[in-house]
């Protein structure tokens, strides 16, 4: 609904055929392309937001199972945008994290690390329900001035050094500085560019749902290494109905992963607490759906063509070993946006080489050494071999016991 009402402005002013020009062209709507938008629009300029799925669908009114861990950098970029304030239910904040390592059925390894509070003297970071972000990102986009959404709709794009045109399936057209592609994975933009992209394969599938659980969690998560792929609990706010619950990231071998995520809910509730480590969250009951998604690690040769840049999923993509990923594409964007604030501000062309040049070098680099980190670390702890069982055991303790390296570690997380 908001969406439409934002597009039929610009339509009951201009020609039927045309649309006005814009700043900057965002071609996705998912949580990066659309906190994209909302920060910018706030900040002065023109935005237009072009989706193939309308917005009001996404909103789905019941819990789906997935949540986002928002660490503290993107959070605060989510605050400036005005999405934060928008979001219709509370986050929860992740106050503790233990790291364990061992085998489905047994008790975790005695060597463990835990991040407590006072190693970041604030949250780690917060989980939201992915309904929640998109119920709220969706009123930022029609609340804020200078953002034009077009959704659904399919558009055709021809970028030239002097700017950006773009012809929507429905024939209407308009003009664009910059192009950014923050239309995922398989982006199209990032292929038509002729952009390389590099894949690593992991042989595994998440299954991401929520559940809920006997005792409270005390904003605790867990990060439990197995055999097959990591187990992640992460603590989310309850409901009426279920006060007690959480958010998991189960990563098993692909085919395996499919025929757990399809068990019934008491048998799947059992092979979540089989692989918890610990009893400290009782007895678990499945609540709504469960997700699988194949896992790989890949990346775009280049960030940038003529008129156009690559955001989030678009140029990256992690194992969700450390719960980077939504947050990497964040970072992204907090580099961005005050390049093309200050542009803009002094009447520069936000889509010029220069710029275009500057967010890759503030960005790639840093985002190759998180997609390096991650990958080693599924390849360390994704295995059953003893040695490097006691290595990494005796590692993750050492770290636990080093107040100074556990901060380090958190802050980079967090990205602060």
């Amino acid at each position: 609904m908001h969406q439409k009402a934002a597009a039929t402005v610009a339509e009951g002013v201009f020609p039927a055929d045309t649309l006005p020009d814009v700043d900057v062209c965002i071609v996705g709507a998912g949580p990066v392309g659309a906190s994209l938008a909302c920060r910018l629009g706030r900040a002065g300029l023109s935005v237009a937001v072009l989706d193939r799925t309308e917005l009001a669908g996404m909103e789905h009114p019941d819990l789906d199972g997935r949540a986002y861990a928002i660490a503290a950098g993107p959070k605060r970029f989510l605050e400036e945008a005005g999405v934060w304030d928008a979001l219709p239910r509370p986050s929860c904040p992740i106050e503790d994290i233990l790291v364990t390592d061992g085998r489905p059925g047994e008790p975790a390894s005695s060597l463990f690390l835990e991040f407590q509070r006072e190693d970041a003297g604030q949250p780690f970071g917060w989980m939201i329900e992915a309904r929640a972000l998109r119920v709220a990102l969706n009123a930022c986009l029609a609340e804020t001035a200078g953002i034009t959404v077009l959704a659904p709709v399919e558009a055709s794009i021809t970028r030239r050094a002097e700017g950006a045109h773009v012809r929507l399936s429905d024939g209407r057209s308009f003009g664009a500085k910059l192009i950014v592609a923050a239309d995922g994975r398989r982006s199209r933009l990032r292929e038509e560019a002729g952009i390389g992209l590099t894949r690593l394969p992991y042989g595994q599938t998440a299954i991401v749902c929520a559940i809920a659980h006997e005792f409270p969690h005390d904003n605790s998560a867990l990060e439990h290494f197995l055999p097959a792929g990591p187990f992640a609990q992460l603590p989310m706010c309850g409901t009426e109905e279920h006060p007690h619950m959480s958010a998991i990231v189960w990563s098993d071998k692909d085919g395996t992963a499919e025929r757990f995520a399809a068990l019934p809910d008491e048998v799947f509730a059992r092979q979540v607490e089989s692989r918890m480590g610990t009893e400290r969250l009782g007895r678990v009951t499945p609540v709504g759906r469960r997700w699988t998604y194949p896992l790989s690690a890949q990346y775009a040769q280049r960030y940038t063509d003529t008129r156009m840049l690559l955001v989030g999923d678009a140029a990256h993509g992690i194992h969700p070993i450390a719960g980077q990923g939504l947050n990497l594409g964040y970072r992204d964007i907090i580099q961005l946006v005050p390049l093309l604030v200050e542009a803009h501000a002094k009447g520069q062309d936000v889509g010029a080489a220069e710029l275009l040049a500057n967010y890759q070098a503030r960005c790639r680099p840093a985002n190759m050494l998180m997609l390096a980190a991650t990958d080693a670390l599924d390849r360390l702890f994704s295995n059953n071999n003893p040695v490097l069982r006691l290595a990494r055991d005796l590692g993750i303790a050492g770290v636990h016991r080093i107040p100074a390296l556990r901060r380090a570690f958190v802050r980079h997380a967090m990205g602060l």
